[in-house]
């Protein structure tokens, strides 16, 4: 019985293991839809939106709210297409981070409340992107093999770093 849930198992990891690349894909083109959405809402409503910053106390509030609607329009796009995916991730986190520090923040009580307000869970995204990539269905993957760059192997030895001068 032990075998048999082992090679149960070990093919349904294989399987996972070859469609791994769709997981990235879904994740990044259905945020990156979400945000190209409420990127092009924003920039249509450019005004109503710099009225909020204004209420929020946001400084320079017509700039600051340009400056975050196309940001989420632009970043959104290149996110579904996984064209400079960690590069745009940068400035998603930046207005996350001012989101939340200026406008979210003064509702949350306690830890509960910043575990679960969106722009939290926007950030961790974010943060995945910057930190995993977008993943092999991409155009920064085509583009990087095009240009011959090689990503490093998930299971290739890392460089040994001596701990101590070596002395002869």
């Amino acid at each position: 019985m032990r075998q048999f849930i082992a090679d149960k198992a070990s093919r349904l990891l294989q399987l996972l293991h070859r469609i791994e690349w769709l997981g990235p894909l879904v994740v990044r083109v259905v945020f990156g839809y979400f945000w190209l959405e409420t990127g092009i809402a924003k920039v249509h409503n450019l005004d109503g939106f710099t009225q909020r910053f204004i209420g929020w106390g946001i400084p320079f509030p017509a700039f600051s709210a340009g400056l975050s609607a196309w940001t989420e329009l632009i970043g959104g796009l290149l996110i579904m297409l996984g064209l400079f995916t960690r590069l745009v991730c940068v400035p998603m986190l930046i207005n996350m981070v001012v989101a939340v520090t200026l406008v979210v923040s003064s509702n949350l009580m306690g830890l509960d409340d910043y575990v679960e307000a969106d722009e939290i869970v926007y950030s961790l995204i974010f943060f995945w992107l910057l930190v995993s990539g977008p993943g092999k269905a991409s155009l920064d993957t085509l583009v990087a093999r095009m240009l011959g760059i090689r990503p490093q192997m998930a299971n290739a030895p890392l460089p040994r770093i001596a701990m101590h001068p070596v002395i002869d």
